[in-house]
């Protein structure tokens, strides 16, 4: 599949929607979850036009999944999340229930997630 350069990450990207962001950098932006599924959800996505974990996974050189995953980790820190504990999730492909087809992390904490569906 083709990345979607409508997809809604790419306008967040582009500046066309608004976000509240919790993190950015030149290769990563990290922003509240509108629809939120926890009292701390947050979405972390790479800048680069990738459509899925797949496809960052292979088509990202490994300088930056490492780098990606590096952030999410100050991420988790510079919020604190792993103080009390965390879920890290990545949906994808229409079964797992991913809504925007741009690769992303949602984390999240703040309250007792309970076991996994």
């Amino acid at each position: 599949m083709g990345y979607d350069r409508n997809n809604v990450f790419a306008k967040i990207l582009r500046g066309e929607i608004p976000c509240e962001r919790v993190y950015e950098d030149e290769a990563v932006l990290a922003f509240k979850d509108i629809n939120p599924k926890a009292p701390i959800h947050v979405l972390v996505i790479p800048k680069g036009a990738y459509s899925s974990f797949i496809d960052f996974s292979i088509r990202g050189s490994s300088e930056e999944v490492a780098t990606f995953f590096s952030t999410v980790g100050k991420i988790v820190e510079q919020l604190r999340l792993h103080e009390n504990g965390f879920r890290m999730v990545v949906n994808s492909g229409p079964d797992s229930g991913e809504e925007v087809p741009h690769f992303h992390v949602h984390l999240m904490s703040g309250k007792r997630l309970g076991a996994m569906a």
